[in-house]
């Protein structure tokens, strides 16, 4: 798995994402059951890859969800829930894990580390993935993602508007323009959903 990809938001520099996206996911159910169980191994914001419609969609819930962290005012369980909390246009933390988090269906997943201690390395997730997770390892990309996203489901849930389907350039995506207008209307309701 050589797709792993760090990146460090630039106001938490001793705080690291670890992302890796997959495809062709085959044991989702398993990975949703450690999360339900409350497995500490599995400690990871997974999320359903075909709800993502960018990098700076991913990064927005990332930024959010670590600023709720470090100043103590997480309404979920920890950092990791957080990001998919941070993801949704309302507050309903339920709503949100059906709509953003890994379901038993879910085939394309991004699933994103936090290294909220030293023992979190890109070595020890990377491996801890490799031995886990059952799918195609590609790269953390605006490509990547905007190709396997569902547009019409995204608007729908966001109440964005429009018509569509993948964004991958299906009938209805309307071209660049029109998603740069979509990706600005996400990320302003994420943002003003804590105001």
């Amino acid at each position: 798995m050589e797709e792993l990809v760090t990146l460090t938001l630039p106001h938490l520099p001793l705080h690291p994402l670890f992302l890796s996206l997959f495809t062709n996911l085959e044991n989702a159910s398993f990975l949703r059951q450690q999360l339900l169980d409350g497995n500490q191994e599995f400690e990871y914001a997974f999320l359903d890859a075909r709800m993502l419609l960018s990098e700076n969609h991913v990064l927005a819930a990332c930024f959010r969800a670590l600023n709720d962290w470090q100043r103590g005012r997480l309404r979920s369980r920890n950092v990791h829930s957080e990001i998919v909390f941070s993801l949704s246009p309302n507050n309903n933390i339920a709503e949100s894990f059906r709509r953003f988090g890994i379901s038993d269906t879910t085939t394309d997943l991004l699933a994103i580390k936090v290294s909220t201690s030293s023992e979190f390395t890109a070595e020890s997730v990377r491996t801890h993935l490799s031995q886990h997770v059952q799918a195609d390892s590609v790269l953390f990309s605006d490509e990547a993602i905007r190709r396997g996203a569902d547009l019409a489901r995204i608007r729908k849930v966001y109440k964005a508007g429009g018509d569509g389907g993948k964004v991958n350039g299906a009938a209805g995506t309307g071209g660049g323009a029109a998603l740069d207008g979509v990706e600005g209307f996400i990320l302003g309701t994420m943002a003003l959903k804590g105001s």
